[in-house]
C-alpha cells in the first residue's frame, strides 16, 4: 500500500515514520534549568551529525499543546547538556524518565537515578552510564512549529566518557556495550545479535 505523505494525519505520519525507521539509538539527555533543577529525558530521533568537528544531532518533536519540553528550554537557557547512550541495564530507568513531570521536579530524583558531576559542563551525568557525551549547544533549527513538527538541535561535543572496560585499540567495543534501540510504539531492540561485513 502506498501513502500520500501530504494527506496523512500527524498520527499516521508519526506511526509510519517511527515504525519503519528502526532501530533508532536513544539519546538520554540531562540538562539543568536556570533555577538549578536537574532534568533527564530520552529522545530517539538522534544521530551523529559530524565527526570533525564532533557534533551530535537530536530532534525535539513539538508537543500537541505546543509547549516546549524542559530539555529544549534548558538548552536555550544554559546551552549545555550531557547525552548518555542507553544500554539494556539502563532501559527501565530511561523509560521511567519519559514520564511527564512538572518543570520544578527532577527525573533524577523521581526515578531514583544516581548522578555524578560532569567534567566540562554543569548538568549532571548518570552515574551508571557507560558512554556519555558532554555537549554545548551549537545551533537550533526549526523544521516546523506545528504539533508533531520538530526542532533540530546540533550539539558540539566537548568531552567524551567511555568506561575503561569498553575501550580497545580500535575504539569502543560496541559488542560489550549492548546498546538498546527504539522501535515503533512501545518496542525496543537489543544488539545481542552481531554481524560483520567487510566493505568491498
Amino acid at each position: 500500500m502506498n501513502f500520500d505523505a501530504k494527506t496523512l494525519s500527524k498520527r499516521d505520519s508519526y506511526r509510519l515514520l517511527t515504525g519503519g525507521i528502526t532501530p533508532r539509538p536513544i539519546a538520554w539527555i540531562s540538562t539543568q534549568s536556570k533555577q538549578g533543577v536537574d532534568n533527564l529525558a530520552p529522545y530517539s530521533f538522534f544521530t551523529v551529525a559530524s565527526c570533525n568537528p564532533p557534533v551530535l544531532l537530536y530532534t525535539q518533536v513539538t508537543q500537541s499543546n505546543l509547549l516546549e519540553k524542559d530539555t529544549l528550554q534548558n538548552l536555550k537557557d544554559t546551552k549545555e547538556c550531557v547525552v548518555h547512550i542507553v544500554n539494556e541495564s539502563l532501559m527501565e530507568m530511561m523509560n521511567q524518565t519519559s514520564e511527564s513531570l512538572a518543570s520544578e521536579e527532577s527525573e533524577f530524583e523521581s526515578a531514583g537515578i544516581e548522578k555524578v558531576a560532569s567534567h566540562r559542563v554543569t548538568p549532571f551525568s548518570v552515574a551508571q552510564s557507560l558512554i556519555r557525551y558532554e555537549c554545548t549547544l551549537r545551533e537550533l533549527i526549526s523544521v516546523s512549529e506545528l504539533p508533531s513538527g520538530g526542532t533540530i538541535a546540533l550539539l558540539d561535543v566537548c568531552s567524551i566518557y567511555v568506561k575503561d572496560e569498553l575501550l580497545t585499540e580500535s575504539g569502543v567495543n560496541d559488542r560489550l556495550l549492548d546498546t538498546v534501540g527504539k522501535m515503533g510504539g512501545n518496542g525496543y531492540s537489543r544488539t545481542r545479535d552481531y554481524v560483520e561485513l567487510e566493505r568491498p
